[in-house]
């Protein structure tokens, strides 16, 4: 994120750079920043890339947002988040521009783009998309480092977005503020496996029920507090163990809109969920 205010040593990017930052292909990609590099009290997020076959490191909501849609997007190939800048060029750019660079005691800092996107689709092969919320947009600096990013991939020739919540389907954002406060309590990838073959099991039987109708009636059934099922059931559709259209309100699912991931998708849900 251009704005993130993340400041790194000489000593720290040498080190970055040479663990391979910012550097890879698909699942060998790794973002120059990561969750673990930010304070513990933001909204972060470590996410199973099903394109990707690896942990995504989201660093707001928003970019929670635009990832799941790019993860759904057929024509999208590849998704590298917090993809570093040639930090040569975007100093140049800074002295042509007269916009100072990015900088904290003395140390110019480098600046990352949301996520670097490759498509199959031939009339944009390859965008760059920078998450912000609106708000962040009346701020003068945050304005100037987002030209200093819109420069540096104008002269990439690669076609630059911006991109507020205000962009994004209000059906996307209910799901995740839905979805995510329910990735919460950590467990066994042996219970794991058994939840999720225990609710597909239901699921199969009533495929055209609405899921918080065979929770309710699972609460009744086995004599469970009401909700227990369907927080359970939450919880494994946070965590991606079943997969489901974002653009369709999860609460109005039907048990036949709800796919089961594989053995070693959920082998990755649990890892990442335990980092």
């Amino acid at each position: 994120m251009a704005s993130r205010k993340l400041g790194n040593s000489e000593a720290k990017n040498n080190k970055w750079i040479k663990e391979g930052r910012g550097s890879g292909q698909h699942a060998e990609y790794k973002p120059w920043i990561t969750v673990r590099d930010l304070p513990s009290d933001g909204r972060v997020h470590r996410v199973f890339g099903h394109k990707s076959q690896r942990t995504h490191h989201l660093l707001s909501d928003i970019e929670l947002a635009v990832f799941l849609l790019l993860e759904w997007h057929q024509d999208v190939l590849q998704i590298r988040e917090q993809f570093p800048l040639e930090i040569e060029t975007t100093q140049q750019i800074a002295l042509e521009s007269g916009i100072d660079h990015p900088s904290l005691s003395g140390v110019k800092q480098y600046m990352s783009s949301d996520f670097l996107v490759n498509s199959q689709d031939p009339k944009q092969s390859k965008f760059v998309l920078q998450a912000k919320q609106s708000e962040a947009l009346d701020d003068a600096r945050t304005i100037e480092k987002l030209e200093l990013e819109r420069r540096y991939w104008q002269l990439k020739e690669v076609p630059w977005f911006l991109i507020t919540e205000r962009d994004i389907p209000e059906t996307v954002i209910k799901n995740i503020k839905w979805l995510y406060p329910a990735q919460r309590d950590e467990i066994d990838m042996e219970l794991l496996i058994q939840r999720v073959d225990y609710y597909d099991h239901h699921f199969s039987k009533n495929p055209n029920k609405n899921i918080i109708d065979i929770c309710k009636n699972l609460d009744i059934a086995y004599e469970l507090q009401v909700g227990e099922s369907l927080a359970e059931v939450r919880h494994l559709m946070a965590k991606r163990c079943f997969t489901f259209d974002i653009f369709v309100l999860a609460p109005k699912l039907k048990a036949k809109q709800l796919k089961t991931g594989t053995v070693k998708l959920l082998q990755e849900a649990y890892c990442v969920s335990n980092q």
